[in-house]
């Protein structure tokens, strides 16, 4: 199985006067369009997307939205444990669901998501992999989804994304 973390785009600064529920804050039109881009160059890696799961606040959800316009991909899913503070035994159940050849794309928020990348990497969130804005990483397992069973195949940022975006070629 091939799980793939994104880390939600550039969104709006906090502003308790904009935006009393954090959770509505959304991308920035700057930081929608350097998600695409971003998204673009992880649709260059994987040519069979299976499953995008996305914590359901909004900056997150139109990640995953853009994510799956560039994968040509319609299976979307929320998941409440990818929300910042969610259960990382949750995400690890629902990736079991999963099949054994599946490519998953998980999007969400720091520093939750570099934690479980910890978990899925190390068996604790303890060892975490930060992902900057629109930044992603490639883990793998062989087995089972279990905690610490992962390998870390890559580790990109959004501005080599987007770069890979850019090539001519095929990856």
């Amino acid at each position: 199985m091939r799980i793939y973390l994104l880390r939600h785009g550039p969104a709006g600064r906090r502003d308790a006067s904009r935006w009393p529920d954090d959770s509505a804050r959304p991308l920035t039109s700057r930081g929608a369009e350097r998600t695409e881009v971003a998204a673009r160059g992880l649709a260059r890696l994987e040519s069979d997307p299976t499953l995008v799961l996305t914590s359901p606040l909004v900056r997150a959800e139109q990640t995953a939205k853009i994510l799956c316009k560039e994968l040509q991909l319609e299976n979307l899913e929320r998941l409440d444990a990818l929300s910042p503070g969610g259960s990382y035994r949750a995400v690890v159940q629902r990736l079991a669901q999963c099949g054994a050849n599946d490519a998953v794309f998980l999007v969400g928020h720091e520093p939750h998501l570099g934690k479980l990348a910890g978990v899925l990497l190390f068996g604790a969130p303890a060892g975490s992999l930060p992902l900057k804005k629109a930044g992603a990483c490639a883990l793998l397992f062989e087995g089972p989804v279990r905690a610490g069973d992962a390998r870390l195949h890559w580790f990109l940022p959004s501005k080599l994304l987007r770069r890979l975006a850019r090539k001519g070629s095929k990856v």
